[in-house]
């Protein structure tokens, strides 16, 4: 009958002298020691809530794929707002309104005519005399004269409309920061989770070394070997996984911030770390009342529904032509004048005008809705933020300690026999799971604190 896993390395051994046998097992604790002390140094290091890539390069390919140029969050988020073609084709809908302004504010063109009448189709007819006295002439201008301020009211209109496309504008802006610093954390969360398993698999390779000399000198049964050596490919399966999350985390940020604007060996740096913030909600959602760019544009609509309806009642007041003829009939010079205006009888604008009413109607509902729409962002915003800030405190106030030392507690125990080889490669999976949830906790948390920047309306919290 095989024998168990924890009494299996020792049955299997070869015959050795005494001598021998401490030689090995000296041998054995001081290559154990020197692997668990990077590791335990790299754990003390992280629940300081440092994740910063080390200084020395390692041996793995991550090291080549650190970018010659370097963009922080901030510099992240200027180049997107200056290169992104979404957020640039938006801003060009200003200029479009800018230029309606210009149209809105021109006055009538006048009109010209002219006219020869009677002239002969005969030969004889075709005479000085003939034409001066015996033709007629006409040449006049008519200019259209609006009434009830009907440029005034247009160019009034127009600018409302330019002034809540720049809000609009601006409310991308606040959408495109957001994605932009949600990605941002992304590649950091990449990068800290490449480097955790960087130093897992350097770690565990120097570990499977060592199990195989003890597998080849009879100290370790075949079966633990192989154990061991598959717990490696775990590690290998994490790094290749950590090193393409890291990879198209950077090309999907690049596509944010304009393909161009950065070269294709860029990268990200700045703190991965936790922040903690002390605003309460009630000051928050002041801030974000005083700040939200839609919510401005929303009140804007307002304004703008108004001006139109300005503008439709000046449209029912009656223009007048004016006209001035000069003539020339049958070698007599005239002047003639005209003035000419419709009767307002049936159509007096009504329906335009009632239409107009509605629409400020509309839009007061509207920024009503935009404004408990800011509340609730705000609300579910910060609650968000409160429940992620809870889950990173946990980690950092012991499960981060509890996972290492339980990690190193088992393999102590496995190092003398009192735990079997499971029970090690168990801690270290617990380890390894708990050091990556804490690490996606505080990508969670730092994109609940973007998420509630773009509710605010602001990166500066009060």
């Amino acid at each position: 009958m095989k024998p168990s896993l924890e009494r299996e390395p020792r049955s299997r051994g070869l015959v050795l002298s005494r001598a021998s046998t401490r030689a090995l097992a000296t041998f054995v604790a001081v290559c154990l020691a020197a692997i668990a002390w990077p590791v335990k140094a790299q754990t003390q290091s992280q629940t300081q809530t440092q994740t910063n890539p080390p200084a020395q390069p390692m041996t793995m390919t991550a090291s080549a794929s650190q970018g010659s140029v370097k963009i922080t969050l901030d510099d992240a988020i200027q180049l997107a707002l200056k290169h992104n073609h979404n957020l640039l084709a938006a801003e060009t809908t200003i200029d479009q309104d800018q230029a309606l302004e210009t149209q809105a504010n021109l006055r009538p063109n006048p009109s010209w005519f002219a006219d020869w009448e009677y002239l002969p189709f005969s030969e004889s007819g075709q005479n000085i005399s003939y034409l001066a006295n015996s033709t007629e002439g006409d040449i006049g201008l008519s200019y259209l004269f609006e009434r009830g301020k009907k440029r005034q009211h247009r160019l009034q209109a127009a600018k409302d409309v330019t002034a809540q496309a720049r809000s609009l504008v601006a409310d991308n802006e606040r959408t495109l920061t957001f994605n932009v610093a949600s990605q941002f954390f992304n590649v950091q969360l990449a990068e800290s989770t490449l480097e955790l398993a960087t130093k897992d698999v350097e770690s565990f390779r120097k570990t499977v070394e060592i199990s195989e000399y003890q597998y080849k000198i009879g100290g370790m049964s075949e079966g633990d070997f192989l154990m061991i050596k598959l717990q490696l490919l775990q590690y290998e399966t994490d790094y290749q996984q950590a090193l393409m999350a890291k990879d198209q985390g950077l090309d999907d940020l690049r596509n944010m911030l304009g393909y161009n604007s950065v070269p294709a060996d860029y990268d990200v740096a700045g703190p991965f770390e936790y922040q903690p913030v002390k605003a309460n909600m009630e000051d928050l959602q002041m801030k974000a009342l005083e700040n939200r760019p839609d919510l401005r544009a929303a009140q804007q609509g307002v304004t703008a529904a108004t001006s139109q309806w300005e503008l439709q009642k000046a449209d029912g007041k009656v223009d007048v032509t004016g006209q001035g003829n000069y003539s020339h009939v049958n070698g007599i010079n005239a002047a003639t004048f005209y003035v000419t205006a419709p009767l307002p009888i049936f159509n007096r604008n009504q329906g335009n005008i009632a239409q107009a009413r509605y629409a400020i109607t509309q839009m007061q509902e509207q920024e009503k809705g935009t404004n408990d729409q800011v509340m609730t962002d705000v609300h579910d915003a910060y609650m968000g933020l409160k429940e992620n800030d809870a889950i990173v405190l946990l980690y950092i106030s012991g499960y981060l300690n509890a996972a290492v030392r339980d990690r190193d507690i088992e393999e102590y125990a496995y190092q003398h026999g009192g735990a079997s080889l499971l029970d090690w490669l168990n801690a270290e999976r617990t380890y390894r799971a708990t050091e990556l949830a804490y690490r996606q906790s505080l990508a969670s948390y730092l994109t609940a604190l973007e998420q509630l920047r773009e509710a605010v309306g602001t990166r500066t919290l009060p």
